[in-house]
Formats: C-alpha cells, structure tokens, sequence
C-alpha cells in the first residue's frame, strides 16, 4: 500500500473478527513502531503484546474506552522506559510516532487497529502498571487493540483549508 493512500484510509476499528494474529504480524507491528523517529533517537520504548483473554477481557474495566479489547485478539501497551530516556521531556511525542506506525502497518496488513489512551491520565497508568506488573521506571502510554477488522469505516476528507496559516497566524 503506497505511504499517502495508508495515511488517507486509515480508520480506527473497534470491531474485530475471531480470527487470531499470527506472530508475525505482530512482529512487524513492533517493527515499524521501533522505525518511528524519536529526539536523539533515543527510542524510549518498551512494548507489551497482550494476548491472554482474561487480560484483555480486564481492560474496560481499566479504561472505559477499550471495550473493543473484549474482542480484538491482540492489544499492544506501548510504554516509556525512563531508564532510556536522555531526553525526558520528549518521550510523549516519541511514543505518539510509535503509535502511530504501529497503525499505519496495522492497515497496511489487512489488519484493523485503535489507539486508546492511558497517560496523562493518573488512575489509568496506576492500573495498568499494576494489571500488566510493570516496573517503576515503565509508564504506559497508550493501548492498541489489533484485530482482522469486522468493520469498514469510511474515510471522510480531513482537510481543511481555514486551518492553515503560512509565516504566522
């Protein structure tokens, strides 16, 4: 799939077949998150995949908006490592880029994913550290619930033309 026609078509899936994903896509979800640019290329990450049913099945009750993890057979917490970080006020945007790559090769298998978010919101980190026994340095970032899709959203046009500013405001 060409670079733009990804960006463009790229939808968030919230209903998944029952139709496992095999390691090797997997693989290459976590392979094109680590090609994500990062300051200093410091590449703070660390990766959780979560496939155990009883974990996924626990996680709306962390986070209201991951209901769809009920059903998706895969779900990967992309984290921060502050034992990485040479640039701490950067890993935000460096697992933002993560996230989104993972997205983007998530389409570009065939495959459907959503990006539901867990910092900056202090209850939902404590949880997830505790459901998924995460390391004091370890802060989870966001949940990606990955899945064959059982939907087919449109894609709207996103563009808009008043939200655009040369040289200044």
């Amino acid at each position: 799939m060409e670079a733009l026609q990804a960006i463009k078509t790229r939808r968030s899936i919230r209903k998944f077949l029952d139709k496992p994903v095999s390691r090797e896509m997997i693989r290459e979800l976590l392979e094109a998150a680590m090609f994500a640019p990062s300051a200093g290329n410091e590449q703070p990450w660390q990766f959780i995949v979560v496939e155990d049913r009883a974990l996924l099945d626990a996680i709306p009750r962390i986070c209201a908006t991951a209901s769809m993890c009920r059903q998706s057979p895969v779900t990967i917490m992309v984290c921060a490592d502050s034992s990485l970080s040479k640039y701490p006020d950067f890993w935000v945007q460096d697992c933002s880029a993560a996230v989104e790559n993972i997205l983007l090769a998530a389409h570009a298998q065939g495959l459907g994913a959503v990006w539901a978010g867990v910092y900056p919101l202090k209850d939902r980190v404590a949880a997830f550290q505790k459901h998924l026994d995460l390391p004091e340095e370890i802060t989870p970032f966001a949940l990606v619930a990955v899945g064959f899709p059982a939907e087919t959203p449109a894609a709207p046009q996103r563009y808009k033309e008043d939200r655009v500013h040369y040289n200044g405001w």
